[in-house]
């Protein structure tokens, strides 16, 4: 298997770890998908040192959450600032409409997190264990279970208080 088919298999199994990172880390369809494609360069760029002493997904999400928030960080500098006025989900024939408004919630709340702390709850809601969180983001996995607690509490008042 050549290296582009090898890392094109990657993508396509752990696309939603890229989806998840895109979400909550841009307001528009259109932003969405530049950051799409600009992790998908950037992984790309990086597979070749890829060495395998974490999983495949652990050193995927190191390398979208700085992409992501390096892009962040760069827009802020040139003060283009866009409102939080629409969620980006993945529609289904099927989709329970309660859900999706939970979920719209939620993801509203979650970009309203700085940017450290999005990607810690995007990390739990993905089902990491903290010692996995504690690779992709260089926290000690105590500061990282502080921390989640945190998140969580600031998640569950503002979404209360709504």
């Amino acid at each position: 298997m050549s290296k582009e088919d090898e890392f094109t298999r990657v993508i396509k199994e752990n696309e939603g770890v890229i989806f998840k990172i895109t979400t909550v880390y841009t307001d528009q369809p259109e932003d969405q998908q530049d950051l799409y494609q600009e992790i998908v360069y950037q992984l790309w760029k990086a597979y070749g040192s890829f060495r395998g002493d974490a999983k495949v997904s652990t050193w995927m999400y190191r390398v979208a959450l700085n992409t992501a928030i390096t892009r962040l960080k760069k827009e802020k500098r040139k003060g283009n600032r866009v409102g939080i006025d629409q969620v980006v989900l993945k529609q289904t024939e099927n989709y329970d409409i309660e859900f999706e408004e939970k979920l719209k919630i939620l993801y509203a709340h979650i970009k309203m997190l700085s940017d450290l702390e999005k990607g810690l709850i995007l990390l739990v809601l993905e089902g990491k264990k903290y010692e996995e969180i504690s690779l992709i983001t260089g926290l000690t996995p105590t500061n990282v279970g502080t921390r989640i607690s945190r998140i969580k509490q600031k998640l569950k008042t503002q979404i209360v208080e709504e």
